[in-house]
């Protein structure tokens, strides 16, 4: 107490000093806490938000892919493109194409509805799940939005989904009654077109409208915040994202979205939208051009940031009553130094402790890579300072670990890779360190080093117990870790000046993973032959079969080639292969883009050609490999037929110019395309499961048809504009065909109308 009195000065200074520090640090430390929260809540609603709106863009543009191939499958149905060139298709070709467009509606849930149209004949044949369904005129059709964005189609990007609207029945429909009001469905229209006259009008077109219902579950608005999402298109458009409607904005409001959102990067920001603070959350442009926007009301943002602050300025009350009687006992204990010497020391001593296992490991890798010596006399000491027992200068050898698929384990654990690195080192030094005095060390990247010291010397001629051990290593790393490892063992030296020598060879011998595959055990003498060290050459003239197979599309004799090729070299030092390998891959790289060069082959059709740097096993390149050469195979493939069904079309073309002529034939058709008429007629009855002769035959019979029914001419001469050679064969043939003489169909004709 008289010590009290004797320092009340520097007592009074301390308790006034660390109770206004306190009262101030409260304050200060309140406000910070509150604008800080309200920060993380700000984050946190935009995550949640541009998480929402990242997958919406993705199922956006996974839609586009999959309307793209539906399109591209349309036009190449032997079936639907007879809707969308012939101006006048029969009705057995129409009913067939309904019957496939209905399939593909039926397949495909989250299509609203398909249209095809043919601008010769100015129809539209349409499949829908709900309203028009059928053929319809342009004047007929409820759709008529369609209608400009087939006028203005040059306005679109190609594929690039558009938002709209259209009602589910015509003005005239809804008037009759049909209905009691036409619903707008709200869709993603993919526009698919062919318009390659010299006019740029459309000859033909595909419409897939892809219900909006379906794509945008993710786009409503969340329960919890009241947000609301948008869509801001390629068009300059903002839209509802449900309703798919343009969504009225005034001058303010415009003025941000064109100058803080518009093709800027993800982000978000505060501002007045329809009256109401709210937070604005907005994505960068997708592939589509496309930004997603999330509104989300002020108040439900920063509504647990209030209650925060509420319960802080509450318990920085308590503090503060308890930091006033904290600090009276601890100014009485601070007139001295003492208790912050006694902190220092237990600090520089923890410090201390934590950077001993950096320092020994930094200078155990150093030693291994040659970059410093070992300490040589009274210096050893210092190694065992540091906890390094290992003896140097006692046989040992070295094992080297590599994680296996190290790149995809990086870029799915990141930080996280380090523990089970430790976890690795730990299970390594478990295993043998009842064998061996072991030294654990971390290599960097996907490497750890165990420096074994042999205690039985019958490991001089014997390395089954070593391969028991590392067995054991293995398995349990998959066990425990789920993880794979390569391991690699050296020979035996008790030289010192020659640990990095052996470190370079077992790293080296680490790489013959790339022969033996992951989860193997090497043993480096085994890489290391000094007679085939220098012998490789590499087979220039293998690799020129391989190119010209290939090139000449036999990618399958190829591939087996490429196989044998990488697979020679494993008896080799892998550094004297790693060039040859990459030159292989080069070269066959080459020949890959040389061969979707000629063909032409689609962006989406060209193979990915990998890397050897990418890859950690031949086993994964050869396989690689197999993918490209089997999608050159494939692309090769449909070239041929997309030729074939070309060369149909043509048949079926000529044959409708020349069925008057009594003589046309298949002779004739096979002599105008210069082909053989065995080609030709095998062809045909491949792609369309018809003879010529038999479509001739039925063409005819259908042109005489209607020639009866519209004309008054006699049979004789509707005989001979049909090209049948005589009246009595044309009688014969069409009482076959139809069961009736001429004379009865006309009849029956004229009485049914």
């Amino acid at each position: 107490m008289s010590n009290f009195k004797k320092h009340h000065k520097l007592h009074s200074k301390l308790l006034v000093s660390i109770t206004l520090c306190i009262t101030l640090t409260l304050l200060v430390s309140t406000t910070v806490y509150y604008f800080y929260y309200i920060r993380v809540e700000k984050e946190q609603a935009f995550e949640a938000n541009h998480n929402s709106l990242t997958l919406r863009s993705k199922e956006v543009i996974n839609m586009t892919s999959i309307a793209q191939s539906l399109a591209f499958q349309m036009y190449r149905s032997s079936t639907l493109s007879k809707l969308l060139y012939y101006p006048k298709p029969n009705v057995y070709d129409v009913t067939a194409a309904m019957t496939e467009l209905n399939n593909y509606l039926n397949s495909m849930p989250y299509i609203e509805s398909i249209y095809v149209y043919n601008p010769k004949s100015d129809t539209f044949y349409i499949a829908s799940s709900q309203g028009q369904n059928g053929l319809f005129s342009k004047h007929e059709l409820a759709d008529t939005d369609i209608i400009r964005v087939l006028d203005h189609y040059q306005d679109y990007k190609p594929f690039t989904p558009i938002p709209r609207t259209y009602p589910l029945l015509s003005a005239s429909d809804s008037g009759a009654g049909l209905e009691q009001a036409s619903p707008d469905i709200a869709a993603y229209t993919y526009l698919c077109y062919d318009a390659i006259n010299s006019n740029e009008a459309i000859n033909s077109a595909v419409i897939v409208n892809v219900s909006a219902a379906w794509m945008n579950k993710e786009m409503a608005a969340s329960p919890i915040s009241g947000g609301t999402a948008y869509i801001l298109d390629d068009q300059g458009r903002l839209l509802s994202g449900t309703t798919l409607t343009d969504e009225a904005l005034n001058e303010k409001e415009q003025l941000w979205l064109h100058t803080r959102v518009k093709k800027q990067e993800t982000g978000y920001f505060v501002e007045e939208f329809h009256g109401k603070r709210s937070l604005i959350s907005y994505t960068s442009p997708d592939g589509l051009g496309w930004q997603y926007i999330s509104v989300t009301p002020y108040e439900s943002v920063i509504k647990m940031a209030s209650v925060i602050r509420n319960a802080m300025v509450l318990i920085a009350a308590i503090i503060g009553m308890a930091g006033f009687v904290a600090s009276w006992l601890l100014s009485k204990m601070l007139y001295t130094p003492i208790g912050q010497i006694v902190v220092h020391m237990n600090s520089l001593e923890s410090e201390k402790r934590n950077s001993m296992y950096t320092i020994r490991q930094n200078i155990l890798r150093n030693v291994i890579r040659g970059i410093r010596n070992l300490p040589a006399g009274e210096e050893p000491e210092r190694l065992r300072e540091l906890g390094i027992t290992f003896q140097f200068d006692k046989d040992y050898r070295l094992v080297l670990l590599r994680i296996d698929e190290y790149a995809r384990w990086q870029s799915e654990r990141g930080p996280d890779l380090l523990p089970y690195k430790f976890a690795i080192m730990n299970i390594a030094s478990e295993i043998c360190g009842q064998t061996y005095r072991v030294e654990t060390v971390d290599m960097d990247e996907d490497s750890v080093l165990l420096m074994l010291n042999i205690l039985d010397p019958a490991e001089h001629t014997d390395t089954v117990l070593l391969e028991t051990l590392l067995r054991q290593i293995r398995e349990a790393c998959f066990e425990y870790l789920k993880l794979s490892v390569s391991l690699t063992y050296s020979a035996i030296t008790s030289q010192p000046e020659r640990l990095h020598l052996l470190y370079r060879q077992v790293e080296n011998a680490s790489m013959h993973r790339f022969f033996q595959g992951h989860g193997c055990i090497i043993n480096a003498r085994n890489t290391t032959d000094e007679d085939v060290q220098n012998t490789y050459v590499y087979p220039s003239d293998k690799e020129k079969k391989l190119l010209d197979t290939l090139l000449s599309g036999h990618t399958e004799d190829a591939h087996r080639m490429f196989k044998d090729l990488l697979m020679h070299m494993e008896k080799y030092p892998f550094s004297s292969v790693r060039v040859a390998i990459s030159r292989l891959i080069m070269s066959v790289n080459n020949a890959v883009r040389h061969i979707s060069e000629l063909n032409g082959f689609a962006i989406e059709s060209k193979p990915e050609l990998p890397s050897a740097d990418r890859l950690e096993t031949a086993e994964d390149l050869i396989d690689h490999y197999q993918l490209v050469f089997d999608q050159i195979r494939s692309s090769l493939a449909e070239k041929r037929n997309t030729k074939q069904e070309r060369l149909v079309q043509q048949i079926n073309e000529r044959m409708e110019q020349a069925y008057t002529d009594p003589n046309f034939c298949l002779n004739q058709i096979a002599e105008e395309l210069d082909l053989s008429p065995i080609y030709v007629s095998r062809l045909y009855k491949q792609q369309t499961m018809s003879t010529i002769v038999d479509v001739i035959q039925q063409l005819r019979i259908r042109k005489a048809c209607e020639l009866l029914e519209q004309t008054d001419w006699s049979v004789a001469d509707v005989a001979e504009q049909t090209g049948f050679a005589s009246s009595s064969y044309f009688h014969r043939m069409f009482k076959r065909s139809l069961g009736v003489t001429p004379t009865d169909f006309r009849r029956s004709k004229a009485n049914a109308q």
